[in-house]
């Protein structure tokens, strides 16, 4: 199970008011410390942690005397990292996507992925969060097609560069090629 997953706060009272006050997770624990117990680094921080639903938490760092961070070298990489956390229905996405966008909040979706169904957002820091929901509920049970996938991808990866092609057309011969072999009721390669 997840114990907890942390980030970086520039502003503790900021995270507490929109993590424990707008998505209604209590504040159940924090340190205060000068030095950084795993690596002795003396670097002062508070580190504050906040209770899901399941018992699991979500934590965050403060740390005022750390230089602001530099900016991602692409936007994906603002996109790719989020934290995700789940509700029990579509109902309780759209009644998140109301609550959150009713109180000033930008979202994004709600989103059909296909497996999961989910809203996007970012907490005071800039960080995406996710509320989602299943729609399939097999999504995280599928290992032998995940590693099927996973060496599909190396083999796109390898004739993408053996053919100085760029990955987006690779995948995209693909997709044509799938979307061709189930049109005429053939096995997927």
């Amino acid at each position: 199970m997840l114990s907890h997953a942390a980030f970086i706060s520039g502003d503790t009272a900021a995270t507490v008011e929109f993590y424990a006050g707008l998505l209604g997770m209590e504040l159940v624990a924090a340190v205060l410390d000068d030095a950084i117990p795993s690596t002795g680094e003396p670097i002062p921080y508070f580190h504050s942690f906040f209770r899901m639903g399941d018992g699991s938490t979500i934590a965050f760092f403060e740390a005022p005397e750390l230089p602001a961070p530099s900016a991602d070298s692409h936007p994906a990489y603002a996109t790719f990292r989020h934290f995700a956390m789940e509700v029990g229905s579509t109902a309780d996405v759209d009644a998140w996507h109301e609550w959150l966008t009713s109180n000033g909040v930008d979202v994004l979706g709600p989103v059909d992925n296909g497996i999961i169904y989910s809203i996007y957002f970012r907490d005071p820091d800039g960080n995406r969060l996710e509320i989602t929901t299943p729609l399939d509920p097999t999504w995280n049970d599928n290992a032998t097609a995940a590693r099927a996938s996973l060496a599909e991808w190396e083999q796109v990866k390898a004739q993408a560069r053996s053919s100085g092609q760029g990955m987006a057309s690779v995948l995209a011969e693909l997709t044509r090629r799938r979307s061709h072999r189930r049109a005429a009721g053939l096995k997927e390669d």
